[in-house]
């Protein structure tokens, strides 16, 4: 079978010059990114370096997918239940994929990158020179006239992890996923779209191990201190608006829009809400599900937030399907197969509801407080290149690790604008096509 454009959410990254794999389409034309609108890629998109050029079947690629996104659940359950800054669920490897882009420039004068896009994130960190482990291709910081590093007696050294002194540097060690990662903390100038924002902090990666980092770096959009929300308060009024590429679609970016300007009028909202053991993530308050016209039985505790336990939901942009609490989910799956009828249904890798026949699908309702998303087809299922089988993307949440989070992954967000109103505490969702 032909492969399918998101096939994109394979891990074998291979870092190299934007300018290399960009320069030949005008799609991907920097010229697109404009004042504080920055265009987001689909990370194997056309306009992507990292795109794969293996091929494989329609079911590796979906079984490649789910696979990387349990590992994900992993990690933003390992998040909930602990206090350090990016911290892993115990004892397992995970991989993250993050799967959407955009480019930076970096430094005076500027080096373009492309950094990973993360919700669920905060500080922001790139391969730099010397890096042991990173790809061949880097930020030079000794090419930049505004590069420095950070000394240990500064706030921001407080803020990362395991802060170590090297000299007077500030230097910290992590994880990421499977991987450990230790890098300087530094600042230096970020240019987003076209707006400058000098002596942003970061880590300088000094050494990696393990595959799990992102090799083209990473944009961190929590709400953490060194996330970009906090470090561009002035700039931006810890505001901002996504709108996320359908997996459909080859030769199309979204975009990431900075800044209260511009955003849409027209939204409706729903409030976030505070976890104090992980004040970065992005709880909401998920009230039903409606399946068709009927609201599904779910136990209210699988549903309700507890910042003890980390149980709730939360709107995230690296998980690619939506996972639901087994209560949850199991309602949901139950009336979906319900309102197709009579035809039999089969599994694929983690999704157990797939059909070989064509069939009506029912729209589902995510109810929140003070807003109703309604998706449409695309975002409720997916289907094979020959469209031979479709499948239900949503799956329940992996029950070999605490999980008690509800996870509104990306696929349904595609072809919605998603705002981030920080200050007002609120969240707001509107169709729009991102083509």
């Amino acid at each position: 079978m032909a492969t399918l454009s998101f096939v994109a959410f394979s891990v074998c990254l291979l870092f190299f010059s934007l300018a290399q794999g960009l320069s030949n389409n005008p799609q991907c034309s920097e010229a697109k990114d404009q004042g504080s609108n920055l265009q987001v890629f689909h990370v194997y998109s056309p306009c992507s370096p990292f795109r794969s050029t293996k091929p494989m079947s329609w079911e590796e690629s979906v079984l490649q997918m789910q696979a990387k996104d349990q590992a994900r659940l992993q990690f933003l359950s390992g998040l909930v239940a602990r206090k350090s800054v990016v911290p892993i669920a115990s004892g397992r490897q995970i991989i993250q994929s993050p799967t959407y882009i955009v480019r930076a420039k970096i430094g005076t004068p500027p080096q373009t990158l492309l950094l990973a896009v993360d919700t669920s994130n905060d500080a922001a960190w790139v391969p730099c020179n010397g890096c042991v482990g990173c790809g061949s291709s880097v930020f030079n910081s000794a090419k930049s006239t505004t590069y420095k590093t950070l000394g240990c007696q500064t706030a921001q050294c407080k803020q990362v992890p395991n802060p170590t002194c090297l000299g007077s540097t500030c230097s910290f060690n992590t994880s990421y996923g499977s991987s450990t990662l230790a890098a300087n903390l530094s600042q230096e100038t970020f240019t987003l779209a076209t707006d400058a924002v000098p002596g942003y902090t970061f880590g300088c990666l000094q050494k990696t191990t393990g595959s799990s980092v992102p090799p083209q770096g990473l944009l961190g959009l929590g709400r953490g201190p060194l996330s970009l929300l906090s470090q561009t308060q002035n700039l931006y009024q810890s505001t901002f608006s996504y709108c996320l590429p359908s997996f459909k679609s080859l030769n199309f970016s979204g975009s990431l829009r900075l800044g209260p300007v511009g955003q849409p009028k027209r939204i409706k909202f729903t409030p976030l809400l505070k976890n104090p053991r992980r004040s970065s993530l992005y709880y909401v308050n998920l009230n039903a599900i409606r399946v068709g016209r009927r609201i599904v039985d779910i136990p209210p505790a699988a549903l309700a937030f507890n910042p003890t336990t980390g149980a709730g939901t939360i709107i995230d942009s690296g998980t690619v399907f939506t996972r639901l609490v087994e209560p949850a989910y199991v309602a949901v799956r139950n009336e979906f197969r319900r309102r197709v009828g009579i035809y039999p249904f089969q599994t694929l890798g983690g999704f157990d509801t797939c059909y070989s026949v064509p069939f009506v699908v029912p729209t589902i309702t995510f109810m929140f407080s003070g807003m109703n998303v309604t998706l449409p087809e695309d975002n409720i299922v997916i289907h094979s290149t020959a469209g031979s089988i479709t499948c239900l993307a949503m799956a329940a949440a992996p029950d070999n690790v605490n999980s008690v989070l509800n996870v509104i992954a990306n696929m349904q967000q595609q072809n919605h604008r998603v705002l981030i109103d920080v200050p007002n505490s609120r969240l707001g969702v509107a169709r729009e096509r991102c083509t």
